[in-house]
C-alpha cells in the first residue's frame, strides 16, 4: 500500500515537473523573463533613435567603450550589419504581439527594398534581406516582401562563379587576396537562395546554394573540423589556392564566429536538402566547437589567440551557435538527442547573466562581443547581431518549449511503469 501511494505520488510529481520544465529550462534559462528584458530594451532603443526624428535609413551597429546608445550607420550597400536591426524588431515583434514595434519593423525594413533592385555588391545581400524582409514576409505573408527577396535572390546568385563552385565573397578583395575568394559568413547567405527557390524562384538558385555549400566543404576545412575563414580559388580554373583569415588570430587560428557561422550554415543546409552529409558536417564543426569552449560556454574571440585567457570574449558567436544548435539536435539520432540542447541552453543561461548582460546602462542586450580584432574594430562591444541572434535563440527555445507543453498535454511524454518503478527501487 505505501509503494501504490509513493506510485501513485510520483506520477502526480513527474506529471508537474514536465510541465515546470517546459517553463523553466535545465540550463537556467527563463525564456519569458529574457525576452521581456529584450522587449524593454527595444522600446528604449526606439525611444532613445527617435528623440527628435528617427531617419529609417540609419541603422543601428554597435555600442562602444562607455556609451550607451546605438551608434548608426547607413544602410548602404557595403554596410552589412542593415537588415539586424529590422530584424529585431520583428522577433521582438513576434514575441510581443507590441503592434508599434510592427510599425516600426515596416519603417525599417522598406528603407532596404532599392538593394533588391541593385547589382549584388557582395554576399551580405543574403544578411541584408533575409533578416529584414524574410523576418517580414515569414510573419505577414505581404506581396510585396516576396517580391524584394525574389529580386536580392537573383542579384545574390550572381556573384556564383560556376567554374570554382561558390560564390564570390568580396568582390572588390580579389586582388587583395589572390583570387575568387568565399568567406564562411556566405554560408549563411545561402538560406535565401533556398527560400527563393521554394517560393517561386529558380530551382538553379537552389542548386547554387548546395554547390557552394559541396565546394566549402570540401576546401575551407581542417581534417579536425575547423575552418579557414576565407578560401581562395583561381577564378580561371577554379583550383583552390590557400585558406587564410581576415578577421581571425592567423591563418592557422580558429577564429570563434567563423566557426559559428560554418555550425550554423550547414545545420541550415541539411534543414533545406535533407542530405545526411550535411548533418554529419554540422555535427563536426559543432563538436570540436564545444570541446574548446571555456568554463562559461562564451568562446574567446579566436580559439587560439595566445592571450587566452586575457584575450577578450565573443558573445556574438555564442549567440549564433545557441540559435544553431537548438536546431541541430532536433536532426539528430537518440545517440545525440539532447545533447546540443543542453549546451544552447547553458549558452543562453550564460548570455542572460550579468556577466553578459548589458543592464540598464546600455539599449543593447548584451556586451562583450568582438567585431574585428585585428582591425582594432569593435573589440569587446555590443554588436547589434549579437542581440539579433541572441533573440532568435531565446524565441526557438520558447517555441520548443511550447510544443513540449502540447506533446505532455496529449499524454506524450508521459513518464512509463519501467521508470517509475526504477525510481521506487
Amino acid at each position: 500500500m505505501k509503494n501504490l501511494t509513493i506510485y501513485a505520488s510520483l506520477l502526480m510529481m513527474c506529471g508537474l515537473m514536465s510541465c515546470s520544465v517546459m517553463k523553466e529550462s535545465e540550463g537556467g534559462v527563463k525564456v519569458s523573463d529574457d525576452l521581456a528584458y529584450c522587449h524593454t530594451k527595444v522600446s528604449k532603443s526606439l525611444a532613445d533613435l527617435g528623440k527628435d526624428s528617427i531617419d529609417y535609413t540609419m541603422m543601428p551597429r554597435n555600442i562602444e567603450n562607455q556609451d550607451s546608445v546605438w551608434a548608426c550607420r547607413k544602410a548602404t550597400p557595403d554596410e552589412w550589419c542593415s537588415g539586424f536591426w529590422p530584424g529585431i524588431l520583428w522577433y521582438d515583434y513576434e514575441s510581443s504581439k507590441d503592434a508599434k514595434i510592427e510599425e516600426e519593423a515596416k519603417k525599417y525594413t522598406s528603407s532596404l527594398e532599392y538593394l533588391s533592385r541593385r547589382p549584388a555588391f557582395d554576399h551580405d545581400l543574403g544578411f541584408l534581406m533575409l533578416c529584414s524582409y524574410g523576418q517580414q514576409y515569414r510573419l505577414t505573408h505581404d506581396e510585396e516582401s516576396k517580391r524584394v527577396l525574389l529580386a536580392a535572390a537573383d542579384s545574390l546568385a550572381t556573384l556564383f562563379n560556376p567554374t570554382v563552385g561558390t560564390i564570390l565573397s568580396w568582390p572588390r578583395n580579389v586582388e587583395m587576396l589572390g583570387g575568387h575568394n568565399t568567406i564562411m559568413d556566405n554560408m549563411i547567405n545561402l538560406e535565401l537562395l533556398f527560400w527563393a527557390s521554394k517560393n517561386g524562384g529558380s530551382e538553379t538558385l537552389r542548386d547554387i546554394a548546395v554547390a557552394h555549400a559541396e565546394t566549402t566543404m570540401k576546401n575551407q576545412f581542417r581534417p579536425d573540423g575547423t575552418c579557414f575563414h576565407v578560401a581562395v580559388y583561381d577564378s580561371e580554373t577554379g583550383e583552390f589556392i590557400k585558406g587564410v583569415t581576415h578577421q581571425g588570430y592567423s591563418d592557422n587560428s580558429t577564429w570563434a564566429r567563423g566557426q559559428a557561422w560554418a555550425i550554423y550554415g550547414y545545420t541550415m543546409v541539411y534543414r533545406e536538402t535533407g542530405d545526411k552529409k550535411f548533418l554529419d558536417f554540422a555535427c563536426k564543426a559543432a563538436d570540436v566547437y564545444l570541446k574548446r569552449l571555456p568554463e562559461d560556454m562564451v568562446p574567446y574571440w579566436d580559439f587560439d589567440d595566445p592571450a587566452i585567457p586575457e584575450a577578450p570574449r565573443d558573445a556574438s558567436a555564442a549567440c549564433v551557435v545557441a540559435s544553431a544548435l537548438l536546431e541541430l539536435d532536433n536532426y539528430c539520432g537518440e545517440n545525440k538527442k539532447g545533447y546540443y540542447r543542453e549546451a544552447a541552453e547553458s549558452m543562453l543561461a550564460s548570455l542572460g547573466s550579468e556577466a553578459y548582460r548589458s543592464g540598464s546602462h546600455k539599449d543593447s542586450f548584451l556586451d562583450h562581443s568582438t567585431g574585428h580584432k585585428p582591425a582594432g574594430s569593435e573589440i569587446d562591444a555590443s554588436i547589434v547581431y549579437a542581440d539579433y541572434y541572441y533573440l532568435e535563440a531565446l524565441l526557438r527555445l520558447k517555441n520548443l518549449q511550447e510544443n513540449e507543453t502540447e506533446q505532455t498535454s496529449e499524454g506524450g511524454s508521459a513518464p512509463s511503469l519501467a521508470v517509475i518503478l526504477n525510481l521506487l527501487r
